[in-house]
């Protein structure tokens, strides 16, 4: 069954702070509610991230987070997308050089998506998950590209040969 259709209109969202000040969590709950609802798009926001699609981080990498978000990071089943949400999150902000803050996430896990601000405002985050959803489409196109086989099965005589012909699998 392809599920790439659902997939693109129900998007689960990880939501994960990394240290910081809570502000753009503080946003990221107003995205939520009924002035914003972001669900009408079809987003849930979940706790699990071997169910999610995308993973929202806010905050920058503390030493003690660290481990924890690239551990978060590879839990996610591929296709995924990263939106770096604040400008701790995406820099390290007004923490960087601080003993305990290593600065932004890019350094540690790919970023998809950077949604700056201290903190963001509500529409700037629903408009970087929206474009994580066009990066999410994309992605999962990629890994549903066919594939072609090097030869094709050879009839000889009321048998078909099907020796050697995956020898080699070329990206169309």
């Amino acid at each position: 069954m392809n599920l790439a259709p659902y997939r693109k209109k129900s998007p689960w969202i990880l939501h994960y702070n990394a240290g910081g000040c809570n502000g753009c969590d503080i946003e990221i709950l107003a995205c939520l509610g009924p002035k914003y609802d972001i669900e009408r798009f079809g987003m849930i926001n979940t706790g699990n991230p071997k169910q999610s699609d995308i993973l929202l981080v806010t905050g920058p990498v503390t030493k003690r987070s660290r481990e924890r978000l690239v551990e978060v990071y590879a839990q996610m089943p591929e296709p995924k997308v990263v939106v770096s949400c604040g400008a701790c999150a995406c820099t390290g902000g007004v923490f960087r050089g601080m003993y305990n803050c290593e600065g932004g996430i890019d350094q540690y896990i790919p970023v998809d998506v950077y949604v700056c601000g201290c903190g963001s405002r509500p529409e700037q985050i629903i408009d970087g998950v929206i474009q994580a959803l066009a990066i999410l489409e994309k992605k999962t196109l990629e890994m549903e590209e066919s594939v072609k086989l090097k030869k094709s099965p050879v009839k000889e005589g009321s048998q078909v040969n099907r020796r050697d012909i995956a020898t080699k699998i070329i990206k169309i």
